[in-house]
């Protein structure tokens, strides 16, 4: 009697319909995840770059020439410049 119960049982096969929802759209989110991290890491390098600077500057700045310091900043060379030539004092 077991048995034959046992063996009446049926068990449905599962079948997965929430797979093929979500795999495009998880898909899709792990390439812009992958984008993103490219995107920080080069942020990252740049602000590193950037933190290595100041500090650099800091280092040199009670030491440093008006000119060690526009070789660095040619564009804050040529404003003055301009505002120099243009006879502007910032008044």
């Amino acid at each position: 009697m077991y048995k034959e119960a046992y063996d009446s049982v049926e068990i449905p096969k599962f079948v997965d319909t929430v797979t093929p929802q979500y795999k495009p759209k998880f898909d899709a989110l792990l390439v812009e995840l992958k984008e993103a991290e490219q995107k920080s890491l080069k942020e990252s390098e740049r602000l590193e770059k950037e933190v290595a600077d100041v500090q650099e500057l800091k280092k040199k700045l009670s030491t440093m020439t008006a000119e060690e310091y526009f070789e660095k900043h040619p564009e804050l060379k040529k404003k003055f410049d301009d505002e120099i030539r243009n006879d502007y004092w910032g008044y």
